[in-house]
């Protein structure tokens, strides 16, 4: 009793301490997540001058995106769709609010009417869209489906920003016509024009100038709205293939060989030995094939050129029954066998009837059993041997092959090589002679042939192949396993790339990577590393070994390059090779002397030329090399005046201006105003949506879930 007495006494202490114990818990657990707003970056993929984009909203648009593109797109390049859409979206919406654009709900019924105008389900009896129909049935969804009707609400709410959006441009495009001025100025930048000649002194006969990192770190400074670069990261890796080794070559090939000849084998079932007939003997080389190959058994004559090259005149030589091989060819041993010789034509000009069956299942419309089809396709080839110029009313009115039906059966000129049909089907288009009319059942129906033209037939074969897939086996897999882990952990332990020399491996080099890239030069998509790359814990000199589908990539970050004005190192690609130039560009000047074109030429080893009606639109001289400064100076002096020197993309030119030739005089230039509107407009749109991103502050968070 008295210690319970004095924790009463002391209760309001002990609730203090437990509640600074609880708040410290809590406490600590915040910082370990991210602090207070953790729980918000979870769920926002992106906010945009302050809005969020939420998680949840934009994966089921990257789901969808997914999904309508049938596998044709990976989820980054969904993801890096939605993103676009998202941002252009939330950016567009803050300017409606801005000028308080509004949509009615005639302007939305108009679109509706647009897009569903010919949608059974809101037609009137006269057979036309009424909105009123299309109210009482989005009436009805609500009552029984509200996914579907959530789904109409977004459309409608789609519709409506997509008007918003519609006046907005609009707007933009009011505001870019051209005037008749700028239609006549147009005009002339086209049609005036100038003849001239020159001296290029090339920056190429020049051999190259140092450029220091401080000349680059001064011109970007200079230029800093040209050298802006998102947030990337640099990095180095090494590749381990996973692939056969020379034993386990060996062992594919001595299999395959295991194979060819006939065996003794003892069977556990009957305790007695068998023969089994090997490749070079098999009765049932079909069978043989689909239980031994590793590769499917196909039955099909093949020309001397269609066959591998590097073997085919050793196989196209075999007589009936011959084998050759082994020989190694795309990650196979194989042995071929020739079954077949006959003479085959290359390619042959057709007409075509089909008569299919019910139970061919071609089409729901046909109704004749096999037998009748039979009957039916006799019965019009016996027509057709009697009157051959029926055959086109015939097929028009008969065929069931929709591809040729409609203009008479003509199938034109038929090769060999691009025929994926039936054996039945090839063997008699290609092995009759012209004139040949027959019947020929297959399993869509029973096709009557009708064989108008026939190539010169020419020798082919048919070949069997017995292949054996060169793989790694399960030791390869596994020292490979090994060798990569020994790398991986000396490598954090010291010099990756020495470490990497020393054992002869390949060091690649990835530079500028983004956080939404997924391709890495030399081994493709490998979206796992580049997340990895951008995660917070990870730092520059880190090493990790990535399972990829066909190896182990082991990457280090070499450099974190933040988001703004590009390093150095990034630049000066770009940069050196400008300021270079402008170098060359002085030192160039400065041997120029003479006061004629030739004098200068002479004076330099190089030849005066000549360039004719170069206009400013297209200010390209000869060469294919556009110089709008050279022939800008060309449209500034007086004839027969030689400019200063001017610096060139190709490099220091001095020019003589022969003629101007000014255009003759329109009189009027609406024409023309119009044509230059439409250019501006077709461009406004895209120009005012990267203005808008340009200027927004965009925080993006799509590497912390893709």
């Amino acid at each position: 009793m008295a210690v319970l007495n004095k924790i009463r006494e002391r209760s309001v202490f002990l609730i203090i301490i437990i509640a600074l114990a609880l708040f410290s818990f809590v406490l600590a657990d915040v910082i370990r997540s991210g602090g207070f707003s953790s729980q918000k970056s979870q769920n926002t993929i992106a906010t945009v001058n302050g809005e969020d984009i939420e998680r949840e909203e934009f994966a089921r648009q990257v789901e969808n995106y997914q999904r309508n593109a049938r596998g044709n797109m990976t989820t980054t390049q969904a993801v890096n769709q939605v993103w676009n859409s998202s941002v252009r979206q939330a950016l567009l919406k803050e300017q409606f609010e801005e000028l308080g654009l509004e949509v009615g709900q005639e302007q939305i019924n108009s679109v509706l009417r647009q897009q569903f105008s010919g949608n059974p389900n809101f037609t009137n009896e006269a057979g036309m869209f009424d909105i009123n129909v299309m109210r009482d049935y989005i009436t009805n969804l609500k009552a029984t489906s509200p996914e579907a009707y959530r789904q109409w609400v977004n459309v409608e709410e789609n519709i409506a920003e997509q008007a918003k959006a519609n006046i907005y441009y609009n707007l933009i495009r009011a505001g870019v016509g051209a005037t008749l001025a700028e239609g006549e100025a147009a005009y002339k930048l086209e049609n005036n024009t100038v003849n001239l000649k020159y001296v290029l002194l090339p920056y190429s006969s020049i051999k190259d100038v140092e450029v220091s990192k401080g000349e680059v770190k001064d011109y970007i400074n200079k230029h800093k709205e040209k050298y802006q670069a998102e947030a990337s990261r640099d990095l180095q890796y090494v590749f381990f293939e996973e692939k056969a080794s020379a034993e386990d070559e060996e062992a594919a090939k001595a299999e395959i060989n295991k194979l060819m000849d006939d065996r003794t084998s003892f069977n556990e079932v009957s305790k007695m030995d068998e023969k089994v007939e090997g490749f070079k003997n098999a009765s049932d080389l079909q069978t043989f094939l689909v239980e031994n190959s590793d590769m499917p058994y196909q039955e099909r004559y093949t020309f001397k050129e269609d066959l591998p090259k590097a073997h085919a005149e050793q196989i196209f030589n075999l007589n009936e029954g011959g084998t050759y091989g082994p020989y190694k060819q795309n990650g196979f041993w194989k042995v071929s066998k020739v079954t077949g010789v006959k003479q085959v034509a290359d390619s042959v000009k057709a007409k075509d009837i089909l008569i299919t069956f019910k139970e061919a299942g071609i089409s729901q419309e046909v109704t004749r059993t096999k037998e009748e089809a039979k009957e039916l396709a006799d019965s019009l080839l016996n027509v057709i041997k009697e009157t051959p110029d029926q055959f086109a009313a015939l097929a028009k009115e008969y065929s069931d092959d929709t591809s040729t039906n409609t203009n008479g059966g003509d199938l034109g000129w038929v090769m060999y090589n691009q025929v994926n049909q039936d054996n039945e089907v090839i063997d008699y288009l290609f092995g009759n002679d012209e004139g040949s009319k027959d019947v020929v059942e297959t399993e869509m129906g029973y096709y009557i042939f009708s064989l108008e033209e026939v190539t010169d037939k020419q020798k082919a074969v048919k070949v069997a192949t017995l292949a054996k897939q060169i793989e790694p086996s399960e030791k390869t897999t596994s020292d490979l396993y090994t060798e990569t882990t020994k790398f991986e952990i000396a490598a954090a332990d010291g010099d990756f790339a020495k470490i990497a020399e020393d054992k002869s491996y390949e060091v690649r080099p990835v530079k500028g990577v983004e956080s939404m890239q997924e391709n890495i030069p030399g081994v493709g998509n490998q979206r796992q590393v580049i997340q990895w790359a951008f995660k917070e814990e990870t730092s520059v000199g880190d090493i990790k070994r990535f399972d990829i589908p066909n190896g182990y990539v082991v990457a280090q970050v070499t450099a974190e390059n933040k988001k703004g004005l590009m390093s150095v190192e990034e630049a000066s690609p770009i940069v050196s090779p400008i300021i270079r130039n402008k170098k060359k560009a002085k030192m160039l000047k400065e041997k120029i002397s003479g006061n004629s074109l030739s004098e200068i030429a002479q004076a330099q080893n190089v030849q005066v030329q000549s360039a004719s009606a170069v206009n400013m639109k297209n200010p390209t001289l000869p060469g294919a090399t556009r110089e709008p400064k050279v022939v800008g100076a060309a449209f500034s002096l007086e004839k027969g005046a030689i400019s200063k020197p001017v610096e060139g993309k190709k490099g220091v030119y001095v020019v003589e201006l022969l003629s101007k030739k000014e255009a003759q005089p329109l009189p009027n230039y609406r024409g023309i105003s119009e044509q230059e509107t439409k250019r501006r407009t077709a461009q406004a749109v895209q120009q005012v949506n990267d203005a808008l991103k340009e200027s927004a502050e965009i925080k993006d968070n799509r590497a912390n879930f893709y």
